[in-house]
C-alpha cells in the first residue's frame, strides 16, 4: 500500500480514490515485472558462474547476489539504524555476508536469489488476492452518461453529482446509487449481496452501484456519487478490514519482532559458544555456517504473511457471499461464537404488514383498498397491495383519515369505513363497515422470512447452542414468529436497554454471543454485542457504521454462512502456524547436529511461506453450505 500513499497524499488524505486506482495498479504491476527481469538476469549470472572457476567465478555470483540482494542488505541496514530494529531482511543479509565471508560463495548467491524469488511469488499471490477481491465489485466504470437539457452527455465518473439523472443501458455496470425515474429492467446485484437471482427493477425503485443492469434502459435519479455509493463503501470497508487485527494475528506480530532478535542470539551462540563447549572438535567455520544457516531457516516470513493473508482471503469470501466483516478481529471473534440473540421484526420477519386472511363478502377487500387508498399508513399500504388492481379514483367522492382511528370514505354513494387495528394473538384486526353495518375484517401481520426457519436450523447445526429472540413486540406475536422460526427462548416487550441487559445475561451465561438486529432501532444493542451483526440492506448507512458485520441483502441464512466462514478461515490460520513452526523446527534441529545446510535452510524459508501463502488463499474459495 505503499504505493497507495505516494499517489494519493498531497490530494486524498492517503486514501484510494477513483482517479489514482489505475496508477496504483499499473505501479505495482510494473514492480512485479521489474523484480521478474532482475531475478531473470541474477538467475542467468548464478548459472554461468558456477560452471566457471577463479575471479570469473566469483565476479558473476557477486554480481548476481547484488542485483537481488542490495536492496534487502539497504532496507535491513534502515530498519536497523531508524527502527532499531531487526526482521528477516536483516537475517538473510547477516546469513548471506557471513557466507561470503567464510566462503561460502555458490551458496550466498543461491540463498539471496531464492529469497528473492520467494518474495516474488509471495507479490504475485498477495495481489492475485487482492485483484480477486475487488473483483467481487466488478471494474468500477471511469465514465458514466447523464442527461443534460434533455440530451445524453458523457461525463467521469466522479463529476456526477447528486440530482443528476444518470442513464444505464443493458449490459451497464450501475455505479452509482439512485432510484429509478423512467424505464424497468432486471438487476443483477450478486457482486453486492451474492444473490444470484436477478430483481426487477422499475420506477421508484432503488439501485445500487456495483448492479448489473441485465435487460433494458433505465434512468437513475442519482442519490449518492460514486464515493459514497454501496460497491464504494463496501470496497472501501474490504480493503481495509485489516486495520482491525485479530488477536492471533496481533500476536503473531509481537511474536514476530521477538522471536527474530531470539534467532539472532541463538545463531550467535551456535557460532561462538558452541565450539568452546565442544572443546574445538569442529573447526570454527564449520559452527558459524550452522549459526549463520540457522538464520536462514528462522526467517519469520511464513508467519508474518500467511496468518494476515488468510484473515484478508476470509473476508474476501465472506463479501463473495454477501456478508460484510469488518476486520479480521470480528471474523476471528464470529469463529468462536457460542450464543446468538436475535430481534424480531425486520431480522426474523419481513419487517412490513402482510394481509394474512380477509373475513367477509366478496366486496371487503375492494371497497378497504378504495377507501385507503391516499393513506400513507403502513396497514393502508398493505391492503392496497394485496387488492393488487387499479384503483377507479372517480367512484371515490370523499375520504377523511382520523389518527388513531381509521379512514371514512364515501364510495359508490355509500359510506365505508376501516376502523384502526385491533392487536390480536395473531396479528393486528381491522374492522371494514358499509353505511354503519360491519361487512368483514383484514387481519394482518409482519409475516417470517421464508428463510428464517432453515437459517435457525443451520445456525444450531453449526454448533451455536443457544439463540434466544429478544423483540420489544407483544408477547403473543413474539411467540408466535419464535415458534414459525424454531426459536426456544424468546423475550417480548423489551426497550433498547432491555435488550441490552438480557444480551448481557446471555453472554455471562453462555459465552461469546452475537447479536443480529437491523441496524437502526437496534444500534444500542448491536454496538453492546461481542459481535454486531446488521440485518442492514445495501443502502443502511446506520447498520455499516454500527454493525461488526453487515448482512447486504437482509437473508438471516447468511448468519450461518459467516460463522462457518469465520470457522474455515481460523482453521486455515492455525495449520498455516503449524506447518511453518513444524518445518522450521525440524530443520533446526536437523541443522544443530549438522544434517542440514542452507539448502534445507531455503526451502524452509521460501518454500514453506509459499506453501502457506498457497493455504491461506483457499480461505477465499470456501463455499458454506
Amino acid at each position: 500500500m505503499e504505493a497507495t500513499k505516494k499517489c494519493c497524499e498531497n490530494r486524498h488524505d492517503d486514501e484510494v480514490c477513483g482517479c489514482c486506482a489505475e496508477k496504483i495498479e499499473e505501479h505495482e504491476d510494473g514492480d512485479i515485472r521489474a523484480d521478474i527481469i532482475k531475478i531473470a538476469i541474477a538467475g542467468v549470472l548464478f548459472v554461468i558462474g558456477i560452471f566457471l572457476h577463479g575471479l570469473p567465478h566469483h565476479l558473476l555470483l557477486l554480481l548476481a547476489y547484488l542485483i537481488v540482494g542490495a536492496e534487502v542488505i539497504i532496507n535491513a541496514a534502515k530498519e536497523l539504524v531508524k527502527e532499531h530494529s531487526i526482521d528477516e531482511e536483516f537475517l538473510m543479509s547477516i546469513a548471506t555476508i557471513g557466507a561470503w565471508a567464510i566462503g561460502e560463495s555458490a551458496e550466498a548467491a543461491a540463498v539471496m536469489l531464492f529469497y528473492a524469488v520467494g518474495e516474488l511469488l509471495e507479490d504475485i499471490a498477495c495481489e492475485r488476492s487482492r485483484k480477486s477481491i475487488t473483483s467481487l465489485l466488478s471494474l468500477r466504470p471511469d465514465e458514466i452518461v447523464v442527461m443534460k437539457d434533455g440530451s445524453p452527455v458523457t461525463l467521469p465518473l466522479g463529476d456526477a453529482k447528486a440530482g443528476d439523472i444518470a442513464v444505464f443501458s443493458a449490459g451497464d455496470r450501475i455505479s452509482v446509487d439512485g432510484i429509478i425515474v423512467s424505464g424497468e429492467t432486471l438487476v443483477d446485484n450478486s457482486a453486492l449481496t451474492g444473490e444470484s437471482i436477478p430483481e426487477n427493477k422499475t420506477v421508484g425503485d432503488m439501485v445500487y452501484g456495483g448492479g448489473l443492469n441485465k435487460t433494458g434502459r433505465v434512468e437513475v435519479r442519482i442519490t449518492k456519487p460514486y464515493a459514497e455509493s454501496s460497491s464504494a463503501r463496501i470496497l472501501e470497508l474490504v480493503e481495509n478490514a485489516q486495520e482491525k487485527k485479530a488477536t492471533s494475528e496481533r500476536f503473531i506480530t509481537r511474536f514476530a519482532k521477538k522471536y527474530t532478535v531470539a534467532v539472532v542470539a541463538l545463531a550467535l551462540l551456535t557460532a561462538f559458544v558452541c565450539p568452546i563447549f565442544t572443546g574445538y572438535s569442529e573447526t570454527f567455520r564449520g559452527w558459524l555456517y550452522r549459526g549463520l544457516t540457522l538464520l536462514v531457516v528462522s526467517c519469520p516470513c511464513a508467519f508474518v504473511i500467511s496468518v494476515p493473508l488468510s484473515f484478508f482471503a476470509g473476508i474476501g469470501c465472506a463479501s463473495r457471499n454477501g456478508i460484510l466483516v469488518k476486520g479480521a478481529a470480528s471474523l476471528e471473534t464470529m469463529s468462536k461464537m457460542r450464543a446468538a440473540a436475535l430481534d424480531k421484526t425486520g431480522t426474523l420477519t419481513k419487517g412490513e404488514l402482510t394481509v394474512v386472511s380477509v373475513e367477509g363478502d366478496g366486496d371487503t377487500l375492494r371497497l378497504a383498498a378504495y377507501a385507503e387508498a391516499s393513506s400513507s399508513h403502513p396497514i393502508a399500504k398493505a391492503i392496497v397491495k394485496t387488492y393488487g388492481k387499479d384503483i377507479d379514483y372517480s367512484k371515490i367522492e370523499s375520504v377523511s383519515e382520523t389518527a388513531g382511528k381509521g379512514v371514512a370514505a364515501v364510495i359508490e354513494g355509500g359510506e365505508v369505513t376501516v376502523g384502526k387495528g385491533e392487536s390480536s394473538s395473531s396479528g393486528l384486526e381491522v374492522t371494514v363497515r358499509k353505511n354503519g353495518a360491519q361487512i368483514g375484517k383484514i387481519l394482518l401481520a409482519d409475516e417470517i422470512k421464508p428463510d428464517s426457519a432453515e437459517a435457525i436450523s443451520k445456525l444450531k447445526e453449526t454448533g451455536v447452542g443457544r439463540i434466544v429472540m429478544l423483540s420489544g413486540d407483544r408477547k403473543g406475536s413474539a411467540s408466535e414468529v419464535a415458534k414459525s422460526a424454531g426459536i426456544d427462548e424468546f423475550r417480548a416487550e423489551l426497550t433498547p436497554e432491555e435488550k441490552c441487559k438480557e444480551l448481557e445475561k446471555i453472554r455471562q451465561e453462555s459465552g461469546i454471543t452475537a447479536f443480529c438486529g437491523d441496524g437502526i432501532n437496534d444500534a444500542p444493542v448491536l454496538a453492546s454485542a461481542d459481535i454486531g451483526v446488521a440485518m442492514g440492506g445495501l443502502g443502511s448507512d446506520a447498520a455499516i457504521e454500527t454493525a461488526d458485520v453487515v448482512i447486504l441483502d437482509d437473508r438471516l441464512s447468511r448468519l450461518p454462512a459467516a460463522v462457518k466462514i469465520s470457522r474455515r478461515t481460523m482453521k486455515i490460520v492455525y495449520q498455516c502456524v503449524a506447518i511453518a513452526f513444524l518445518a522450521k523446527l525440524a530443520i533446526i534441529v536437523l541443522e544443530l547436529f549438522g544434517l542440514a545446510g542452507m539448502w534445507a535452510a531455503v526451502f524452509a524459508d521460501v518454500g514453506v511461506t509459499v506453501i502457506c501463502i498457497l493455504n491461506s488463499l483457499r480461505a477465499l474459495n470456501y463455499k458454506p453450505r
